[in-house]
């Protein structure tokens, strides 16, 4: 359908008012990201382990929370768990300009800060995945595909500009402010939130979420060896930079979301054209290639190149995965399975931290990235025989 058709642009703006909550989510998941691990190692004294764990106990919050918000999502409206999770950034944020006040009194801050991580964590398990449902339970599903797109356009794009907004407001302002901004974002969202019309909830019968994450789990498992490249870029490029001597980290985060946002904007109709499995293998290889390149990357600006060439790489692998999850689950359990898809992400993303961690310690922070490389061709391998697979494969991923 033509985008000028006023039917069309009603639904693109439909969409778009309901993703933009997951863009502020991801907003206020940024704006720590650059600045954070640098605070724990040179003003608190901490190891780089525990400086991926400050990153990473977030993402550990979101999976565990992925199975309320799914099951919420799926029972009592999409509306109400974005609503309790936009509350939750408000709360994450006073936490966070908490304990950075509070540095000097450690055995109150550190919780302090730790706590605001988990909350941020489980209020993006509330927020991303029930806009997704939300969108699609209000356009309708013919308009999966292009809402999973563009909630991932908000989430990543939300990244980019939250990476360096953190910088900057810590260098013009104090590092406090962050939590401050992750305030302010979560209030004028919340409200524009509860002005919003809910989605109706889809009739049938809600399985239970362990049944549906079995089922989801082949999917997950791509999703995951896609997820530890974004969690190491995440939580170790600041520190890779600082060992090397170079500057301006928080860019290589805002090329990984120009090259997402653009590979998305210049391929839309790849998913009807040529499937989801098929779209991420290839997918796959690109990602692997950028990590590849920032593991031997002779100067800042390669690993820029890198980390854009990585972000064009993992742009299609969550709608991809997500439209064969969704082709073969019951409408009724939608929430769900987007969920269980999202969690196996985060799972990734929250061990990449601490593991990664290690991994730095024995190898460097370079040997980070050539191990997420590795498990990306991992993935690819996967990803080959799900397709095989799926010439042959029943109508439904989830049965009764």
């Amino acid at each position: 359908m033509n985008d000028r058709n006023p039917t069309s642009l009603r639904i693109n703006l439909s969409i778009l008012a309901i993703v933009c909550f997951n863009f502020a989510a991801y907003v206020c998941n940024g704006m720590p990201l650059a600045v954070l691990p640098g605070y724990v190692l040179n003003n608190l004294g901490m190891t780089s382990v525990f400086a991926g764990l400050v990153i990473g106990v977030q993402y550990l919050a979101t999976l565990l929370s992925r199975p309320l918000a799914g099951n919420l999502a799926d029972r009592l409206g999409a509306k109400r768990s974005v609503v309790y999770g936009l509350t939750g950034l408000i709360l994450s944020g006073a936490m966070t300009s908490a304990a950075i006040h509070l540095h000097s009194l450690p055995w109150l801050g550190l919780p302090l800060l730790l706590g605001g991580r988990v909350v941020l964590g489980m209020s993006s398990a509330m927020i991303s995945t029930p806009s997704c449902a939300w969108a699609i339970g209000a356009c309708g599903a013919p308009h999966t595909a292009k809402v999973m797109s563009w909630n991932g356009i908000a989430a990543y794009g939300g990244t980019a500009v939250g990476a360096p907004l953190g910088v900057l407001l810590r260098d013009s302002l104090s590092l406090a402010s962050i939590g401050l901004a992750t305030v302010l974002i979560g209030m004028l969202a919340l409200l524009f939130a509860l002005g919003k019309r809910p989605a109706p909830l889809v009739p049938g019968e809600r399985l239970p979420f362990g049944h549906v994450f079995l089922a989801v789990m082949p999917n997950g498992l791509v999703m995951a060896c896609s997820s530890v490249g974004f969690g190491s870029l995440t939580a170790f490029i600041a520190l890779y930079f600082e060992s090397l001597g170079w500057a301006n980290a928080a860019y290589c985060l805002s090329g990984f979301g120009i090259g997402f946002i653009f590979a998305r904007l210049v391929s839309a109709n790849l998913l009807p054209r040529f499937g989801g499995y098929r779209v991420v293998a290839v997918c796959m290889l690109v990602q692997s290639l950028g990590l590849v390149l920032i593991w031997l990357a002779p100067s800042a600006w390669t690993v820029m190149v890198g980390a854009a060439l990585t972000g064009i790489g993992v742009s299609w692998v969550y709608p991809g995965l997500g439209v064969e999850t969704l082709a073969r689950t019951p409408p009724a359990n939608r929430g769900s399975a987007l969920s269980a898809l999202s969690l196996f992400f985060d799972l990734a993303v929250g061990l990449a931290g601490p593991l990664m961690g290690f991994v730095a310690t024995g190898y460097g922070y370079a040997g980070v990235f050539l191990g997420a490389a590795l498990l990306s061709m991992g993935g690819l391998v996967l990803v080959l025989l799900l397709y095989r697979s799926s010439l042959h494969a029943q109508p439904s991923l989830v049965h009764r």
